[in-house]
């Protein structure tokens, strides 16, 4: 049948010929992404994989709505939030059962939140008090990082806490996830790539010399690179930063200059962490990014990261609107 044009790049059930038996056809259906691939065949994109399909073959084909995506277990979710927090060590870090209490002089959401991602070996009230009691000893707002949705969620809601409204860079973040730059190269990117970072990686990334927090929270995980790509005429155009944690890359601290912008250079970017990463055994790259960030959630949806979980800071009422930090 004729497979109308405006059906390439929509989501599609197509159904096709595999085979035939007992003179009937044999007829499966597809269902993903439809690209073209020549005059002869199409391609969809399935869960599975990628279906090529000879239009000879094909039987009937319709659009049909957006997937729903797929919620990550559990285990999946506490899995790769540590690895996260891994790659984003706090000044000071103490656990509480499998809690983890994390300051650092107010530099970043991330860093001066509890992490709530299991039992902290003591009723949730009481665990708290102890977020609390920490968070006064090192001067931050009391603050606990939890995965939207998850049993601690629940129940450090049910305490009281409540969304952190007052958190300027954004108190819901989602977590996206992406093949490790497949198909991308270090040495077709014009990206340094530096173990250890630069004047000028510090001058885009903070703004000058790093404070005591700001130098642990970007440069106290091991393996990790500060990549600066330049114009040809050594001008900084734009910053990254990757830090291999286990199988995954951790993307973070991704910048372009306001003059370079809209021009492909964040994907460069990117792609340049992301085989980084996988030259080093990483399957997959991660980045966090907060659901009001609108075009950078565009951007990544463009290069195709996913959502694989989404988690929010809560607080006690009365520091809902109090002290801001940066995400």
């Amino acid at each position: 049948m004729e497979i109308p044009e405006e059906l390439v790049g929509v989501r599609v059930a197509l159904r096709h010929r595999v085979g035939e038996r007992d003179g009937r056809p044999l007829l499966t259906d597809a269902v993903g992404e439809l690209t073209a691939d020549g005059p002869a065949a199409v391609v969809v994109s399935t869960r599975r994989g990628p279906v090529r399909v000879e239009r000879s073959a094909v039987v009937a084909v319709r659009a049909v709505p957006p997937a729903v995506p797929r919620r990550a277990p559990l285990a999946a979710v506490v899995r790769l939030e540590g690895l996260c927090a891994d790659a984003w060590p706090a000044l000071t870090e103490r656990p509480l059962g499998a809690w983890r209490l994390r300051a650092a002089d107010g530099y970043t959401g991330r860093a001066n939140a509890a992490l709530a991602l299991g039992d902290p070996g003591m009723p949730v009230e009481a665990a708290l008090q102890e977020v609390r009691r920490f968070a006064g000893e090192h001067a931050v707002p009391p603050r606990v990082q939890v995965p939207v949705g998850s049993p601690w969620d629940h129940a450090v809601a049910a305490a009281g806490w409540v969304l952190n409204v007052g958190h300027e860079r954004g108190a819901e973040v989602s977590v996206l996830v992406a093949p490790a730059a497949d198909g991308a190269t270090l040495s077709d990117r014009s990206v340094e790539l530096a173990p250890t970072p630069s004047d000028e990686w510090w001058r885009l990334a903070v703004g000058g010399p790093p404070s005591p927090a700001q130098e642990r929270v970007l440069a106290g995980a091991p393996d990790t690179a500060f990549g600066l790509l330049r114009a040809g005429d050594g001008t900084v155009l734009g910053q990254v930063r990757a830090t291999l944690v286990d199988d995954h890359v951790h993307i973070s601290t991704l910048e372009v200059v306001p003059a370079a912008r809209r021009r492909g250079h964040a994907g460069t970017l990117l792609a340049a962490a992301g085989a980084w990463g996988r030259e080093r055994g990483a399957g997959w790259a991660v980045l966090q990014v907060a659901l009001q960030n609108d075009g950078a959630r565009a951007l990544y949806d463009r290069l195709g990261y996913v959502e694989h979980h989404r988690y929010r800071y809560l607080v006690p009422p009365t520091h809902g609107r109090r002290r801001r930090v940066s995400a």
